[in-house]
């Protein structure tokens, strides 16, 4: 049996729900190793987990008492594909080789924003995005042309992959604008 119990899928999401704190321990205790080899493999350290199983942690919170968690398999391969996400979106800020073509006036008080915060606050926004925006996004940063993301994508053509860029990267500024951190800081 080992040193932790074994929690079914159900018994976490509603240990995540109440903030049971054995849930979230375990969620730590299950993940941490898993999580550190993949960021190893992916020019993270070790400093680099903690941050990531705990922006994964609450991600999932948010998910989980938003109402909008739908697992497709098991929460396991849900929890490691939200953290892939996050340290993928990571690394695309830290190298700064890609943007989201976002303009100045897309983060009206980017003067207040430190670079961790931001790096934070878009990288949390990232994860809640529908996965087929985080594709378009993803692919887009990563330098395809709009003709190659349609045919990855099976988008009708060129135009239709151009108009779902732009309504992802609104729908991506929208979350960023509905971020506590982000609204805290208009407030300052």
């Amino acid at each position: 049996m080992g040193l932790f119990k074994k929690y079914s899928d159900s018994d976490i999401i509603d240990g995540i729900r109440r903030q049971d704190n054995r849930i979230l321990t375990y969620l730590y205790d299950a993940y941490y190793e898993v999580i550190r080899d993949h960021l190893r493999k992916n020019s993270g350290s070790d400093d680099d987990v903690y941050d990531v199983l705990q922006e994964t942690v609450v991600i999932l919170y948010k998910q989980v008492t938003g109402g909008n968690l739908t697992l497709t398999g098991d929460l396991k391969g849900y929890f490691f594909g939200v953290a892939r996400n996050i340290w993928n979106t990571q690394l695309r800020y830290r190298s700064r080789l890609t943007s989201l073509d976002s303009d100045p006036e897309d983060f009206p008080d980017t003067e207040d924003l430190s670079g961790a915060t931001l790096e934070r606050i878009v990288t949390r926004s990232f994860a809640l995005l529908k996965e087929d925006c985080q594709m378009m996004l993803t692919l887009y940063s990563e330098g395809h042309t709009y003709e190659e993301i349609a045919r990855r994508m099976s988008l009708k053509n060129e135009s239709y992959a151009r108009r779902k860029k732009y309504l992802c990267k609104e729908a991506l500024m929208e979350i960023i604008k509905t971020d506590p951190e982000y609204q805290d800081l208009g407030r300052v």
